[in-house]
């Protein structure tokens, strides 16, 4: 069992690089994708990262699915934190898309509200990270960004 955890999904291996450059700047932390979560892997946590691409304005099923089977008290004294890989609002011509953002949102404000409510305190602002296109790649600068939120997390004293 490990003090500190990331829980990710990914679909095109964005959001698996944004989870593992997390992993890597809080140091000796699992990386575990969301369908191989054992539920010992939540045991005597401290922090918990959780992350999925936006899929349709939520996360995948798989993050959905894992995060609705928490009870809520599963996090209890838990501290955590949500990010997305995302198309970025301000990278899209689409009138249609934007509108459907601004009405539905991206994949962190979910995971964030599933996390509280399984009884996790979130320590930091849920964080997007952006990918060019459908499929990626990652916006340039995105991985080390990732590093950077991560870390201003551990500078709180987590």
């Amino acid at each position: 069992m490990a003090e500190k955890l990331v829980i990710y999904d990914s679909v095109f291996g964005n959001t698996a690089k944004i989870a593992d450059a997390i992993g890597e700047a809080v140091g000796e932390t699992p990386v575990i994708k969301v369908t191989e979560v054992a539920e010992t892997d939540l045991k005597d946590l401290k922090i918990l990262f959780v992350g999925s691409p936006t899929r349709a304005f939520r996360p995948t099923p798989a993050t959905m699915s894992f995060l609705k089977g928490l009870s809520q008290t599963t996090l209890s004294g838990v501290k955590a934190a949500a990010f997305d890989t995302r198309i970025p609002f301000n990278q899209t011509d689409s009138g249609f898309l934007k509108f459907m953002i601004k009405l539905f949102g991206y994949a962190d404000a979910k995971i964030a509200k599933a996390l509280t409510k399984a009884g996790a305190s979130l320590v930091i602002e849920s964080a997007g990270f952006g990918v060019s296109g459908t499929e990626g790649p990652l916006v340039e600068g995105e991985l080390e960004r990732a590093q950077d939120w991560a870390s201003e997390i551990l500078s709180m004293g987590y």
